[in-house]
């Protein structure tokens, strides 16, 4: 795994760079009547909100224990200092270098001003600095990120439709840092202004008793009592629901669910995409999917740490089982309408999306708990969303086959051979199958976690798995 990781993340530096190098070229054809430049600095305000958006999932935030070194004689500034420090040379700052070196040499050999290129290349970076330390000041806070994604999502409709022009407004203010080298203590002030707020920030938190105080606070739970309706499955739905709200990574996964409903926005408004039907089946078969194929991947390594605990008791498999199908059921049916407005884009669009509903209903919802019995690598929930690889093995990479990859060969396959009525309706088709023999596929499912069930149980008691 670590070795796949590795090239993954060669092959990330290699298309940042890539795109770093050739950006300047794709721009001006793209825009002949406009200096790259000037294109480039239009939309660097969507660089700077979606990274900061990015950061907030995707970076871990500097942590180290202190209490050793309040009893001696270190300066509480030079701690401070060197987490801060530590944060700065964080490897999402370091991405940004690979892709505006390249493109800064590109300005070079293409005959900009050479102090007028170096002097830019510095502002990006105190941007990207800055963006850095802000990330750990809202980090925490979901108001902030709410007010974030509100105000991307605002911006680019504005500009879209032609009600604002946010990247004409923001376009004079990122060009001037290239055309008047001046403007670069700007960058720079914002910062060190960041760096500071954050230095005073832990300054006032680094105590020895800091930890002593008895927290004081308002419990806001909910007892779910609606899940009863269920009987004997809303006993594991409570616990699935509540231990999605209570853990990092399993809340992320529902965040990251409802970001993904405008992916196809990516596709759709492209017109070079308006007769890959193919490709409009992956966007139906993904979006609908994304929380089945997220979430459901890790069962029951969701439950790992008490998952022994569960199979030494009078637990009923099938009703657990079954409850992992109705929250996942549910899922599928909340993304696809949540996709509905996507029939702005043609009829076609919602018929899609429907027929690939259906089929992760009846078919890839049975496909994911079988191969989840295969599932032997613990998950601890506290840890980062983001660049964990707890829980991992070939098994996630083996079942994107059967679940993305098969039902988008099924409907190429009979869209070319007939049209795309036909192949909605085979997707449906097998849904409808799925979702009649769901006691069938239920039992063999069932059948499959009980003779898997003791090496699961040895595979989760490894916590450095």
């Amino acid at each position: 795994m670590k070795i796949i990781m590795g090239f993954f993340g060669v092959y990330m530096l290699v298309v940042l760079a890539g795109m770093g190098a050739g950006i300047y070229f794709i721009l001006r054809k793209a825009v002949p009547d406009q200096s790259p430049m000037w294109t480039l600095s239009q939309y660097l305000i969507y660089w700077v909100l979606i990274e900061l958006f990015l950061r907030y999932f995707m970076q871990k935030l500097p942590v180290m224990d202190i209490k050793p070194f309040l009893i001696t004689p270190v300066k509480k500034s030079s701690i401070a200092h060197y987490i801060l420090g530590r944060s700065a040379a964080s490897v999402y700052n370091v991405l940004a270098l690979f892709f505006f070196i390249p493109l800064c040499i590109v300005l070079l050999f293409q005959g900009y001003v050479a102090l007028n290129v170096f002097m830019w290349l510095i502002s990006m970076m105190a941007i990207v600095l800055t963006i850095n330390y802000l990330n750990l000041l809202i980090n925490k806070s979901n108001v902030a990120l709410t007010i974030l994604a509100t105000v991307l999502v605002i911006s680019y409709a504005l500009d879209y439709f032609g009600i604002f022009s946010v990247k004409e407004m923001f376009g004079p203010i990122f060009h001037a840092l290239y055309a008047y080298p001046i403007t670069v203590p700007v960058p720079l002030a914002l910062m060190v202004v960041m760096y500071y707020i954050n230095f005073n920030y832990l300054n006032d938190k680094i105590y020895l008793d800091a930890k002593l105080k008895a927290k004081k606070a308002q419990a806001n739970t909910s007892d779910l009592a609606w899940t009863k309706r269920f009987g004997d499955l809303g006993t594991f739905l409570q616990l699935d629901l509540k231990m999605i709200w209570r853990n990092k990574r399993t809340k992320s996964q529902v965040w990251i669910s409802l970001l993904f409903v405008f992916y196809g926005l990516i596709f759709y408004m492209q017109d070079i995409y308006d007769d890959m039907m193919p490709m409009k089946a992956f966007l139906g078969v993904f979006m609908t999917g994304i929380f089945l194929s997220n979430f459901g991947q890790f069962i029951p390594a969701w439950d790992s740490s008490y998952y022994s605990m569960m199979m030494s008791r009078n637990i009923p498999l099938r009703k657990y089982l079954e409850s992992k199908a109705l929250l996942i059921s549910v899922s599928v049916i909340f993304m696809f309408l949540l996709t509905i407005p996507y029939v702005y884009f043609g009829w076609e669009a919602l018929a899609i999306n429907f027929g690939c509903a259906l089929y992760n209903l009846g078919v890839n919802i049975p496909v994911i708990l079988f191969f989840g019995s295969f599932n032997k690598k613990r998950i601890d929930l506290d840890q980062s969303p983001f660049g964990n690889m707890q829980g991992t093995s070939a098994n996630q990479f083996l079942i994107m086959l059967p679940v993305l990859i098969v039902p988008i060969l099924i409907f190429t396959l009979f869209y070319y051979l007939f049209s795309v009525t036909v192949a909605v309706m085979i997707l449906c088709v097998l849904g409808l199958i799925g979702l009649v023999l769901k006691n069938t596929l239920m039992s063999k499912v069932t059948e499959q976690y009980r003779n898997k069930k003791y090496g699961m149980i040895a595979g989760f008691k490894e916590k450095n798995s």
